[in-house]
């Protein structure tokens, strides 16, 4: 459970956690979620966003602390995806089906199409205004940050951003502020980034220079999942501006799967290689790393080297499903090898160097491919490889 908490004169957090949840969309959560909704009471009382359907009554529960859930006026939905919409029809039929239900666009056809239903949408967009006694929300729409029906809302009096998906993070815990975590709340950002708005990075680089256009005062940031930043919003902002720009660091990214250790001798050899030039790698296997850690190391890096064995003519599967992945997210700025192993016809460096040449990575190599076991000779050929990797990913930072 969990208790409403007032961040703000008149502005509470009534939001539930979801301790248990550990797959988000193919996204290892392992710390849980949350999926906030703010209660903003005045001269009308209005509700930003929901929760996933099976926690609404926790959600109604925590309102009902706080007021009667019927004198919600006006519902906020900022965006459309279930985990904040899905307990809006029970809302709705609670505090009243002609009640005005607050979106985008894209908002009021998503929901629709969602619940069949036509709720009394109020359609608003970038620019637009609600005035309310002494509170005026501002509404700015966030389309593709991460889908088309994605709005910020501004409640201008009190310099608060409540920006949907943006600024959050897949966790679960007994803090709730920035400034009670601290920096080990950067991970989870950073993860979050990764896995869910990386694709979109152009759109966020927009987006802030926006926002740094109209100047606006930021006390506060109430992202949909994760923690709120009270006590330096900038902090995150100024690390999506980072991560958007997805400017290359001077470390290395090994992945690989191995059949019989052949791949995985190769592996340590080239991370050797790289070593010896003072250049930062990760040494990552797939069969004991999450695709979406991966993704987490790959964001920064400025190289990346995937290996993977000759399985019936194509890539070990597990290789597959992280460069299925890896390609859905789009990471820009990456030099890039290949290498593997195989038994009769060794297709997986060609395969691998393909899917490079799709997300447009810098191929520095036509990499190394090894038959069966790895010898000496094949070993210093890796050896080799990773110090390419390290000069040539040196070269282009200095």
């Amino acid at each position: 459970m969990y208790k409403p908490i007032e961040i703000a004169d008149g502005i509470y957090s009534v939001g539930c956690r979801d301790w248990d949840i550990r797959d988000f969309h193919g996204y290892s959560t392992y710390e849980g979620t949350t999926y906030n909704a703010f209660l903003v009471l005045g001269e009308k009382n209005i509700l930003i966003d929901t929760v996933k359907e099976k926690f609404c009554d926790e959600l109604l529960s925590n309102i009902s602390q706080i007021i009667d859930p019927k004198k919600i006026d006006i519902l906020i939905s900022n965006h459309t995806e279930m985990d904040h919409s899905g307990a809006i029809p029970r809302v709705m039929h609670k505090i009243g089906e002609n009640k005005p239900l607050y979106c985008s666009k894209m908002g009021a056809k998503n929901l629709k199409s969602h619940f069949n239903r036509d709720f009394n949408f109020q359609v608003v967009g970038s620019g637009d205004e609600l005035k309310i006694g002494n509170r005026t929300f501002s509404f700015l729409e966030t389309r593709m940050l991460h889908w088309p029906d994605s709005m910020f809302t501004y409640l201008v009096e009190d310099a608060i951003l409540f920006s949907s998906d943006a600024f959050g993070q897949h966790y679960s815990g007994d803090m709730f502020f920035d400034d009670q975590i601290g920096d080990a709340i950067m991970s989870h950002a950073k993860k979050y980034y990764a896995n869910i708005l990386l694709h979109f990075s152009p759109r966020v680089q927009a987006l802030l220079k926006d926002v740094a256009k109209m100047n606006l005062k930021i006390n506060m940031i109430c992202p949909d999942h994760g923690i709120i930043w009270r006590n330096n919003p900038s902090k995150i902002i100024e690390a999506y501006d980072k991560w958007s720009r997805q400017e290359p660091s001077k470390k290395v990214v090994v992945i690989f799967d191995s059949m019989w250790e052949s791949t995985a001798k190769m592996a340590r050899s080239i991370t050797n290689g790289i070593e010896s030039k003072d250049v930062s790698v990760r040494l990552m296997n797939t069969r004991k790393w999450h695709r979406s850690d991966i993704m987490t190391e790959i964001i920064d890096a400025g190289a990346i080297a995937v290996g993977s064995p000759t399985l019936n003519n194509g890539i070990f599967p597990v290789i597959a499903d992280v460069m299925t992945y890896v390609k859905g997210l789009r990471p820009q700025n990456k030099i890039a090898a290949a290498f593997g192993s195989y038994g009769w016809s060794g297709e997986a460096v060609k395969i691998l160097n393909k899917d490079f040449s799709e997300m447009k990575w810098d191929i520095i190599d036509d990499g190394v491919k090894v038959k069966y076991v790895p010898d000496e000779d094949d070993l210093n050929r890796c050896f080799d490889l990773g110090v390419k990797i390290a000069k040539t990913l040196k070269k282009k930072l200095s």
